[in-house]
């Protein structure tokens, strides 16, 4: 029954996603400094640049009900939505789960991501990540959140024989979302247009971070400026994956935080239409 269901929402999703324009987004961290001054200052100034939705990062989850609320209404004046936040490993213990699921519907988030697992010890580590993930999804599903995890170049690297990322997959049930971070991904050297085919449904959203071979520029490569084949991915995403955002992310450019935002929304428009 599970499975049927999710091929159904899988299919659904991934018609919807043909029929309606997919929303373009920031993660905070791209412009985390000025966040950490003013955050109220900054998600207006994201705004304005024509960015339809955040992702906040690890931060938020010290936020009071009061703080996630008053964010709420200015997302709603803005009219931006935060489709997804990102959160450490702990925001999905026992202990802080409730905390996360509460300030997440607060906030109108759909995806509840964990952006890093912290130290794993070997494949069985691994295998432990995935449980904390679907016993996160179960606890999750009566708020309508889903949980998901965001890659890193660390999770395509073999592991006694085995790519940690392949052990989430298989490990996962089939509703927690495989956030995608197309820059370590190519930078692993991995296809990201076959790892979507491989894992059709699981990508509702994208980290769209690109990443140059030259050493001097790597990760501080803007949007476009890189390796990955960004027409190839919006194709496998929005056929295959059932893509839901699209998230501009940068670690460092050239160029101020915000400027580096501007850009990085200039560019994508330009790519993907």
């Amino acid at each position: 029954m599970f499975r049927r269901e999710f091929l159904a929402a899988s299919a659904a999703a991934v018609a919807a996603a043909k029929g309606r324009k997919i929303p373009v987004g920031l993660e905070l961290y791209s412009v985390r400094e000025d966040l950490q001054k003013d955050d109220v200052a900054t998600v207006k100034a994201v705004a304005k640049l024509g960015y339809e939705c955040v992702e906040f990062y690890s931060p938020y989850a010290s936020w009071t009900v009061a703080k996630a609320k008053e964010m709420r209404s200015l997302l709603d004046s803005l009219g931006v939505k935060c489709l997804s936040t990102h959160n450490s490993a702990r925001s999905f213990a026992p202990d802080s789960i409730e905390k996360t699921i509460e300030l997440n519907t607060i906030l109108g988030s759909r995806l509840v991501i964990m952006a890093s697992a912290g130290r794993v010890e070997g494949l069985s580590g691994w295998k432990g990540v995935a449980e904390r993930l679907n016993e996160a999804s179960a606890k999750m599903k009566p708020a309508k959140l889903r949980s998901g995890f965001h890659n890193h170049q660390t999770e395509f690297m073999p592991l006694e024989g085995k790519r940690p990322m392949d052990v989430l997959a298989a490990e996962t049930e089939k509703s927690v979302v495989l956030q995608l971070d197309v820059g370590t991904c190519v930078h692993a050297g991995v296809d990201p247009v076959e790892w979507i085919s491989k894992n059709p449904g699981r990508f509702a959203s994208i980290h769209c971070k690109d990443w140059s071979s030259d050493p001097a520029i790597g990760y501080k490569a803007l949007f476009g400026e890189g390796s990955a084949p960004w027409k190839k991915i919006f194709q496998a995403a929005e056929k295959k994956g059932g893509v839901e955002c699209y998230l501009i992310e940068q670690e460092g450019s050239r160029f101020p935080a915000m400027e580096t935002a501007e850009k990085c929304l200039a560019a994508f428009k330009k790519l993907r239409g």
